[in-house]
């Protein structure tokens, strides 16, 4: 007889819950990445690839549009970002929750709005450009976290 997920045996191989203790210790051992700073490497990074493009197409119009790519990403995050740290940020689960959902739908909403006008607001707009530098600025969170909770290499060593 086969065994079903609500047997004893196979309860019992579940995942325990975790003490206080141990969620502290997972939490010195995980630091939180600051949302500040992923702007901030964002903003940079956006600046950096624009610059780029700018040197190697000899277009300003192509380098206008890839910072313009890149701001549709950083200006909504900032948003995102001050919502969910300001003074109103939530207290209960419930309330971050509903804050959490609501701020990303701001940030969607301001995204998509962006892009709709880039047209209107950058002059000889080329779109691949301007994808290139939204993508790269989005890429760039995953090295910011990366290289930040990564652990010192004197730990790694031993």
């Amino acid at each position: 007889m086969r065994s079903q997920p609500w047997d004893e045996e196979a309860s019992q191989q579940w995942p325990r819950a975790l003490t206080r203790e141990q969620v502290l210790a997972l939490g010195m051992a995980r630091p939180s990445v600051s949302p500040w700073r992923v702007i901030a490497w964002q903003a940079v990074t956006g600046l950096l690839f624009a610059t780029l493009v700018a040197a190697l197409s000899g277009q300003a119009a192509w380098a206008w549009s890839a910072l313009y790519g890149s701001t549709a990403v950083v200006l909504p995050a900032t948003v995102f970002a001050r919502g969910l740290t300001g003074r109103l940020a939530s207290v209960t689960a419930a309330s971050a929750a509903m804050g959490f959902l609501v701020w990303e739908l701001v940030k969607l909403g301001l995204t998509l709005a962006l892009l709709l006008s880039a047209p209107v607001l950058v002059a000889d707009l080329s779109w691949p450009a301007l994808l290139a530098g939204l993508v790269v600025t989005m890429k760039v969170v995953w090295l910011v976290v990366w290289l930040q909770t990564r652990r010192p290499r004197a730990a790694r060593a031993s």
